[in-house]
Parts: structure tokens; sequence; C-alpha cells
């Protein structure tokens, strides 16, 4: 016979039989397991939506300072990569066409220029950051809402313009 702690014992024809008094006790422990297992399964559902990826579509406008070397189209001027920097108003609508997943498309257009300049975003898997680029520069974007964000943008002396630009700043999604 197994000791008196134990949930089954042997009878003298070596057949299982379930002491019913512990089988008893443990009821209240099976319940407790089968509420922690509904929690813990609720908790990663909810976990769950709230890891949903984003969905960005729509018209972005945002105002900021950017600092400029040299000119382009959004920065017009008769500055060259030589003379000191510029500090600049700007004002920019990027209209997000499409989204598939992670991916999105679209085009920028500044208040001085309406290029219409296409662009290509990528989400990462934290749901918050988003890379990517247009035909002369680069972005870096952290939504900080569903309807809010703060875009960089950056580009080399080696774009088309032959300018250099940075910046960052909140755009709102209009709705």
């Amino acid at each position: 016979m197994l000791d008196a702690g134990c949930w089954m014992n042997f009878n003298s024809r070596a057949q299982i039989s379930l002491d019913y008094s512990k089988q008893r006790e443990m009821k209240p422990m099976r319940y407790f397991a089968m509420a922690l297992v509904l929690a813990v399964t609720g908790a990663a559902t909810a976990a769950h939506s709230a890891d949903a990826i984003p969905d960005i579509k729509g018209t972005w406008t945002g105002k900021g300072k950017v600092l400029v070397y040299g000119n382009n189209v959004h920065n017009p001027g008769s500055q060259t990569m030589a003379e000191p920097p510029r500090v600049r108003d700007i004002e920019m609508t990027d209209v997000v066409e499409g989204q598939e997943g992670r991916l999105a498309w679209g085009r920028s257009s500044s208040k001085t220029m309406d290029t219409k300049e296409p662009f290509a975003w990528t989400i990462s898997a934290d749901n918050k950051t988003i890379v990517g680029a247009d035909q002369d520069g680069y972005f870096n974007i952290v939504l900080l809402g569903p309807d809010k964000m703060d875009k960089c943008y950056v580009h080399s002396g080696l774009s088309p313009s032959k300018s250099i630009v940075a910046t960052c700043y909140e755009m709102q999604r209009a709705k």
C-alpha cells in the first residue's frame, strides 16, 4: 500500500481504487486551476488583439521645421551646399493610399510643391515603428496613437536634388 498522502492505493487484489476523501479535497483546487487557465487564455487573447497591425490608410498632415543644405522642390532657394544650412518651416501631406499587412504605400506633397512623390513604408513587429523611402530620402516614423505619428525624414547630398535634409514633426490623420 502507498502512504496515506497518495491519491490512490492498491488493495489486496492489486486493483487501483481512488481515495474519495482526497478527491473531494481536490475539487476546489480543480476549479482554481480551471479559472487560472481561462484567465491566462483571456489575457493572451487580449494581448494578441492589442498587437493587431494598425490601419494607417488615410491623409496625414503636419507642420514642422526642416534643416536644409542647398535647395530642392520642397525647400526652394538659390542656396548651395557650400553655404550654411537653413532652418525653414515645412507643411507636408502624406496620403497612404493602400496597405497590405505591414506594407503601406502612397504619395507625399508639401504646401510649397504638390509633387505627389511616391513612398513605400513598412510597419515593424512592434506595430509602432515605421520605416520607408521615397525617391530621394528615408522615413523613420513612430505611431503615437491611432491618428497621430512622429515622422522623421532625411536625405543625403547624394539625392537627385543634391541637397541634405533632416526633419521631425508630428502628423495627424484627417478624419
